[in-house]
């Protein structure tokens, strides 16, 4: 069992390290042929911020575990808004002035509709895959589109220029996309087969063990980002990297076993924890969406956030 964990633990931050350092060259070699930082942002980086989530859920799923990759897309986002954005507001307040965040919010509210729906009858088809996938590659497309658009005074737009990786020569660049690559599929592989294991001897089913320790563990770079990017102020981009890991973890993330390992899944998915992530996601639309001006996530609310995390975790092992 020592040894599981350990392998767990290795596997776990050699997938974040791995999934950064993708970013980073995808990034940078998206700067050095032109591309704009905001399109980078909305692309290349929210995506990125899901890379872990989507090859985990892909492992999970290829191995013969769908309830695992279901239980690491819904509880990343459960963990990313209530644990992730709640301590992050307890250590500051979050701005959200951004016109752009604005238009993903209703995004991520209807597409998290759409996974509530698909789960209702707690069985994933190869179509509802599909529909997955394909909206994905749409509001892939529309993030771009958007970049196009941004109002140039919208404050993310400085805040993802200052987080762009400025002049990486191209052979570093896709020498570290390519390590990104290899090294994710490889140390996911480790991890879900090390988690499982675990699992397996405490007797805990794979829903929940998708749903806490590899959500937590797949959300552990946001939180560090998130706090890093409000000490900088830079409060828009640390909400928007959330808000759009939240998007790809539905569309991408929660396709992969509809698409790999289609099927019958624990009832508990769609009758407890795709509500739970619902109930979260509209308590953030709540807090955010204001068309009267700037809107702060208070510490209150943060406060409110932790406390349904822990709330969740105490059902699920109750």
């Amino acid at each position: 069992m020592l040894i599981q964990i350990v392998i767990f633990l290795i596997g776990l931050a050699v997938l974040s390290w791995s999934a950064d350092k993708f970013v980073y060259g995808a990034s940078a070699l998206a700067k050095n042929f032109g591309v704009s930082p905001m399109m980078i942002g909305l692309t290349i980086v929210a995506m990125g911020s899901s890379a872990p989530e989507i090859v985990v859920s892909a492992t999970a799923s290829i191995n013969g575990n769908p309830n695992t990759a279901v239980g690491n897309a819904l509880g990343s986002n459960i963990t990313n808004i209530a644990l992730v954005l709640g301590i992050t507001a307890l250590i500051k307040p979050l701005l959200v002035s951004s016109t752009t965040l604005k238009r993903e919010l209703p995004v991520l509210l209807l597409v998290t509709l759409f996974a509530v729906y698909f789960l209702s009858d707690s069985y994933l088809s190869p179509v509802e895959g599909i529909i997955l996938i394909t909206m994905f590659v749409i509001v892939l497309g529309g993030m771009a589109w958007l970049s196009f658009k941004v109002d140039k005074n919208d404050p993310l737009i400085a805040e993802t220029e200052d987080e762009i990786p400025n002049n990486v020569p191209t052979v570093n660049a896709v020498t570290w996309v390519i390590v990104g690559l290899v090294m994710l599929p490889l140390s996911a592989h480790f991890l879900v087969e090390s988690a499982v294991f675990i699992a397996r001897h405490f007797g805990v089913s794979d829903l929940v063990i998708g749903l806490t320790i590899i959500a937590l563990g797949t959300s552990l770079p946001e939180l560090a980002a998130s706090i890093a990017g409000v000490r900088k102020g830079e409060d828009d981009l640390a909400l928007g990297n959330i808000i759009g890991s939240n998007i790809f973890n539905i569309l991408a993330v929660l396709a992969m076993p509809g698409l790999i390992a289609p099927g019958l899944l624990d009832a508990d998915a769609s009758s407890r924890d795709s509500y739970v992530m619902l109930g979260l996601t509209i308590l953030l639309f709540v807090f955010c969406f204001n068309l009267r001006g700037t809107r702060q996530i208070n510490r209150y609310e943060g406060g409110i956030f932790v406390l349904a995390f822990l709330a969740y975790q105490y059902w699920l092992f109750a």
